[in-house]
């Protein structure tokens, strides 16, 4: 399901003393099946603009096109649900939003409330659950009897019940040390591509953003500085560094070496074993770039 953005204004409490605009001109086409990160620094808009992805904000000015159905500024939309079951939004600590008294349950919720019959949402619960590493030994425990990777899983467990086209994560790794960020990662890499999902991750990790993404888009103070691929994206990074972004340690790396040897490295990799190679090729061959 594609998503597209056409010249996306919002303004928070608009029309008062407060009002405050979060995003400019936001032109954005994201089509279906494609892994989009979305970086940039605390205030950039990157939160607002997700929620501009299943309606939770309207935009105040400009149209949000969601496969078929549009939200459009001062247009009346009577009927959200579609969209919201289509696009399932994982936010920051998912887990907060576990409210049931089973796990079971609490998974069940999402499907039951668009309308599936109980005995077709515990079907349905059970297999994300599954797809989310979870066996029937917790379905029946308490939520808040697990531990915190745990209830994260069941957390995003409720969303992929839903059967959502598109995902959107909004730094699912916040508060986990690093072997669970790799995993939650991994994860989220594998639902994307066994079902073929949409998934927008917001992240502040460059790693993650080089790693996953098919596509990067870098905000700046509520606009789209740049989209392209990590390559594209991180053949600048200074011009990132200039915008309070850090860089993936590839990248680091290869500036170092750059700096060090004082030659420019041509095309080079995101891959820091191919990068390697790329450097010793550099060096064997005797070529300066400047």
């Amino acid at each position: 399901m594609d998503i597209i953005l056409e010249q996306v204004e919002y303004k928070y409490q608009a029309g008062t003393p407060f009002e405050r605009r979060a995003l400019t001109d936001i032109n954005l086409e994201i089509p279906s099946g494609t892994f989009l990160a979305i970086i940039g620094h605390t205030g950039s808009g990157k939160s607002t603009v997700i929620q501009h992805l299943n309606a939770l904000l309207k935009p105040t000015k400009g149209k949000v096109r969601i496969g078929s159905h549009v939200v459009e500024a001062e247009v009346k939309n009577k009927n959200l649900k579609p969209i919201r079951q289509k696009v399932g939004i994982v936010f920051q600590f998912p887990e907060h939003q576990l409210f049931d008294e089973t796990v079971l349950k609490d998974v069940c919720f999402g499907p039951m409330n668009y309308g599936v019959p109980e005995e077709k949402a515990k079907e349905k619960a059970r297999h994300a659950l599954n797809q989310v590493g979870l066996t029937e030994e917790i379905y029946d425990k308490s939520p808040f009897e697990l531990s915190g990777g745990q209830m994260r899983r069941v957390a995003i467990a409720g969303i992929l019940a839903m059967e959502s086209d598109v995902i959107v994560l909004d730094e699912p790794t916040a508060g986990l040390d690093p072997r669970g960020r790799k995993e939650i990662m991994d994860l989220f890499y594998k639902l994307h591509q066994e079902r073929k999902l949409s998934t927008i991750l917001v992240t502040h990790s460059m790693e993650d953003a080089a790693e996953y993404a098919d596509e990067i888009v870098v905000m700046h103070k509520g606009t789209v500085m740049r989209k392209g691929t990590p390559s594209e994206i991180f053949a600048s990074p200074k011009d990132l560094m200039v915008l309070g972004l850090d860089v993936p340690e590839v990248v680091k790396f290869r500036l170092q070496v750059e700096e060090k040897l004082g030659v420019s490295i041509p095309s080079p990799s995101m891959d820091m074993g191919v990068l390697a190679e790329q450097i010793a090729q550099l060096i064997k061959g005797g070529k300066t770039h400047d």
